[in-house]
């Protein structure tokens, strides 16, 4: 039975970090799960389940001192779960509105009355210091129809928030 583990490092952004961390972590008979790497605000975050008969304390001895060169800050925790235990997106919800606080929460706080799942969220401020712009795209699970999300979105608009409800297209192979 693999034992899992929620593997997070964060630091500044530069080549080499995946390759460091995942060699170190074949080194140490890890298997490597479902993960979620990306660059935020000239950062580099890693999210990434670890599985193996190694407790924690092992795997951090494996992997401190490759974070402490790279300047990567660790933790590590116990998860239960594995792999093939998620659902498959079946909408996605890009949003776009002036930069202003509450703008995330306006917008969840909708998709969760409406039973939406979020499995995914990406945003990113663009435009300029006088005039940003803030861009989310969520994917996520809903058993409602999409014109019932745009309904119970649209009230968005009066408070300058564009919403664009799509459906995503889950046919593999």
């Amino acid at each position: 039975m693999t034992d899992w583990n929620m593997l997070t490092l964060v630091g500044a952004d530069r080549p080499g970090i995946v390759a460091r961390v995942t060699r170190a972590l074949y080194g140490a008979g890890c298997n490597l799960g479902e993960a979620s790497m990306i660059r935020l605000g000239g950062n580099f975050t890693i999210m990434l389940m670890v599985g193996g008969e190694r407790p924690c304390a092992e795997l951090e001895a494996a992997l401190s001192p490759i974070a402490e060169e790279l300047g990567l800050r660790l933790h590590l925790d116990p998860v239960h779960g594995g792999l093939h235990q998620h659902l498959v997106p079946n909408l996605q919800v890009r949003v776009a509105g002036a930069d202003r606080a509450g703008i995330v929460a306006d917008v969840t706080e909708i998709l969760a009355e409406q039973g939406f799942n979020i499995l995914e969220l990406e945003s990113d401020v663009a435009g300029d210091a006088e005039r940003p712009l803030y861009i989310m795209n969520i994917q996520g699970y809903c058993d409602h129809t999409l014109e019932s999300l745009e309904e119970a979105l649209s009230g968005l608009a009066a408070k300058g928030i564009s919403v664009d409800v799509a459906p995503i297209d889950v046919l593999i192979g």
